[in-house]
Order: structure tokens, then C-alpha cells, then sequence
């Protein structure tokens, strides 16, 4: 577990405004209400519902293109689990910037009704 919290809440954060100004501006527009947690680590409940963890990010609530349905239980959002994404990169910021970026982009693409193929196609992964 990263013991530089800080460190990497400020590289992390840092990493998803930059992604977000490189978004073309229609998937911006979308992208920027969304709401980013920065976790440590999967919670109790996340892990007992399910989710592996080493997870690195979670994208919860309705996707965009859903939206118009009933109220969700939880607001939509994307969770970034850090020190899951520090330990994958092995302590290295370079591989922890790129990680942060690529697990930001997949969670945003569940939110924005995309799959990994449209993603690539938009030169986003």
C-alpha cells in the first residue's frame, strides 16, 4: 500500500484534469460533471458486492446515455482505487500516470455508453 498518499492523490488528480482537456469537447461536456473519488482501496461493501480487491476503478450509477430513467441509488460517478493503481505500477510515476489515464478513460467509457473497441477508435486508449 502506498504510504505517500498525497503524493499520489495530487499526480492522480493532476492526470485526470489533463485527460479531461484532451477529450474531444463533446465528450467533455459530458465528462465534466461526472464526479472522480480518489480511493485507496475497495471498501468493505464494494468488495463484499462482488468487486475484486485489486480493482483499479469503478464506474457506478446510471451510464449517461441511461439517464433518463428512475432515480439509481447511487449518484454516477467514477472511483479511481490508488494505491491498487501505485501498486500495479510498481512505484513508478511514468507507469502510474499512464494507468491513471487509461483506467479514467475505461470507467468513463462505461459512463458515456462506450466499449473498449470505440474507445480505441476515438484514439482515447
Amino acid at each position: 500500500m502506498a504510504d505517500n498518499w498525497s503524493h499520489i492523490l495530487a499526480l492522480a488528480q493532476e492526470e485526470v484534469r489533463a485527460t479531461l482537456d484532451e477529450l474531444p469537447s463533446e465528450l467533455r461536456e459530458r465528462a465534466l460533471p461526472l464526479p472522480v473519488v480518489y480511493e485507496r482501496v475497495p471498501n468493505e461493501d464494494l468488495v463484499a458486492d462482488a468487486i475484486e480487491p485489486d480493482t483499479l476503478g469503478l464506474f457506478v450509477g446510471e451510464a449517461f446515455p441511461d439517464g433518463e430513467g428512475g432515480p439509481s441509488p447511487l449518484p454516477p460517478q467514477i472511483i479511481l482505487f490508488l494505491d491498487n493503481i501505485w501498486d500495479t505500477a510498481e512505484g513508478d510515476e511514468e507507469v502510474y500516470l499512464d494507468e491513471v489515464h487509461t483506467t479514467y478513460i475505461h470507467e468513463l467509457g462505461h459512463y458515456l455508453g462506450l466499449n473498449e473497441e470505440d474507445l480505441d477508435e476515438r484514439g482515447l486508449l
